[in-house]
């Protein structure tokens, strides 16, 4: 496992170079952008094909700085500087720890000085060049994938905290006993948490602009797919728990050409320290399973791509709006309610056990087949 990125490139290559980059968090990050790339294409095509239109804003230009762009400016300025010196002095403790570190509240005071008064005076030499006698009110035209880097931001911030609420819900004995540390760690995300979070969101934000909702969910249908197939892969490589159960039997022999370790896995070196102490090892990851287990974040990463692929392909091929989203949210649905039969979970106890998942999935499935039926039939009485 490679709980680092360091690992890796020392696995790899044979050097070790101290980053302050956990792998998940580095794979979780690849899926953002990866989706926010997706999303973007699917917006300029739509706009191609009249779908989605130029949105014609306010805005008014030429003014001088206020005292709250003053007040922002110094203040991330000076938390960015205060960070940053720090970091830099004690880049041994930001790589042991990055999340403790970041969350805090050591810091260096004339680091955050020096950095918020660069920021004021770089914002206010912008201002200059730009500021009016006179502020105007121009129209401004904005095409809808002009603003996927701030729909990836917003995406990311409530998606993730999300995912942490959802996840804390689900193991609320283990927030109890460790509140700081559930909450600071990068592992240990619910994706439907992150999804229902991150989609209000971003729904929430986009109608401020006008963006027809049923255009936005069906672009960002593959997006999702691909992003979760690929956050995925961090959940393998880092091994942060989102393992399946026990699974002893031997591997079958149509799966001999792949290693051992794509039917059953132990996980050594895994990033949340789970199962029993590796003789010999030295360092922060020295746990492996004592029995190994189904590896299920494997398994989704292949489907998901699959699932990924079909919704590609068929996209243009959907006249009916709203409709894609539907087909992703039955196939992940199915996805994940299946892969969750092999998959380690808090099972709440009713209807004889089951995992939040489970009730999420099955939502999801039983939302896409209902919403695609009210979609299918209000095209069908537009026709007539």
């Amino acid at each position: 496992m490679y709980p680092t990125i360091s690992h890796l490139i020392e696995d790899v290559f044979g050097i070790y170079i101290p980053l302050p980059i956990q792998t998940f968090g580095f794979w979780v990050a690849i899926a953002f952008l990866a989706a926010s790339f997706v999303i973007k294409i699917e917006l300029q095509r739509k706009e191609n094909e009249g779908l989605v239109s130029i949105i014609k804003v306010k805005k008014l230009i030429g003014e001088k700085l206020n005292y709250l762009e003053i007040a922002s400016s110094l203040f991330f300025g000076f938390f960015i500087g205060f960070k940053l010196f720090e970091a830099i002095f004690n880049y041994g403790d930001l790589v042991s720890d990055p999340q403790g570190f970041i969350l805090s509240l050591r810091g260096n005071i004339l680091g955050g000085i020096i950095i918020a008064l660069v920021s004021f005076y770089t914002k206010h030499k912008e201002n200059k060049k730009i500021a009016l006698s006179v502020p105007k009110l121009i129209t401004k035209e904005i095409h809808a994938y002009e603003l996927v880097g701030n729909i990836t931001i917003i995406a990311a911030i409530s998606g993730i905290v999300g995912a942490k609420i959802f996840h804390n819900l689900e193991n609320i004995n283990d927030f109890l006993a460790d509140p700081i540390g559930q909450l600071i760690s990068f592992s240990g995300l619910t994706f439907y948490g992150g999804l229902i979070c991150g989609a209000i969101s971003v729904i929430l934000y986009c109608k401020k602009y006008k963006i027809n909702t049923l255009h936005l969910i069906d672009s960002t249908a593959p997006a999702l797919m691909l992003a979760y197939g690929i956050g995925r892969i961090g959940c393998q490589m880092s091994g942060d728990g989102d393992w399946g159960i026990t699974n002893l039997s031997p591997k079958p022999g149509w799966l001999s050409f792949f290693p051992d370790w794509v039917w059953s896995y132990d996980f050594p070196n895994n990033v949340i320290n789970a199962g029993v102490y590796i003789e010999g090892c030295t360092g922060r990851f020295c746990s492996v399973l004592p029995q190994p287990v189904w590896p299920t974040a494997l398994y989704e990463v292949i489907m998901c791509l699959i699932l990924f692929v079909i919704l590609w392909v068929i996209r243009k091929k959907i006249k009916i709006s709203g409709l894609l989203f539907c087909f992703y949210l039955i196939m992940n649905g199915i996805e994940r309610f299946f892969i969750e039969k092999i998959r380690v979970n808090t099972e709440y106890n009713i209807l004889g056990g089951i995992t939040q998942a489970e009730i999420i999935s099955f939502l999801l499935i039983l939302s896409g087949i209902v919403f695609s039926i009210f979609l299918i039939n209000k095209d069908r009485k537009l026709k007539i």
